[in-house]
């Protein structure tokens, strides 16, 4: 198992982060989209392709995007039903918020890139799931080595783990 006081895990280039994220096709539809989970599936066969220093340092990068929006600003907004807009906006659960998280991630650079100068656009990913992408890296790692993914990140992507991004905590 690696850990953070142990050799720095793999440096993958942001550029080459977002490229493996282009594989999926773009952000999962607000219904259970298999297209989405086609897409995950794409991504960890090429990233069980490629090194195994690749896949390790695609869960470093994931992880640190994850990090970058778990955020109180996108974190305390309420999911608005897309097909409702009508409907009473519900809080984001723990697991919701870190499945938007990922949806924006998957959603591309552009879109990630936007959500973060402009916290309101985070609202439109608030009603999707990214968790497929949660393991695509994990999955890839286990195909290649034939070892379970054990590896500990530099960022912890859980919900409300940044704590300059909850200051209020």
């Amino acid at each position: 198992m690696s850990t953070i006081d142990e050799a720095p895990a793999p440096e993958l280039p942001w550029e080459r982060f977002w490229q493996l994220i282009d594989l999926i096709g773009g952000a999962p539809a607000v219904a259970v989209c298999a297209t989405f989970d086609d897409g995950c599936e794409r991504l960890t066969a090429a990233l069980a392709a490629g090194p195994v220093e690749e896949i390790v340092g695609f869960g470093e990068r994931f992880a640190e995007a994850l990090y970058g929006l778990d955020r109180e600003e996108y974190g305390t907004q309420r999911a608005v039903d897309p097909d409702d807009p009508e409907e009473e906006p519900l809080p984001l659960s723990d697991d919701g918020f870190l499945y938007a998280r990922a949806a924006v991630v998957a959603a591309g650079r552009a879109a990630y890139e936007q959500v973060r100068a402009d916290p309101a656009l985070f609202a439109a990913h608030s009603f999707r799931s990214g968790e497929s992408l949660l393991y695509a890296h994990e999955e890839a790692y286990e195909t290649a080595t034939g070892e379970e993914w054990e590896h500990v990140t530099r960022y912890d992507f859980e919900s409300c783990s940044n704590r300059e991004g909850w200051p209020n905590l």
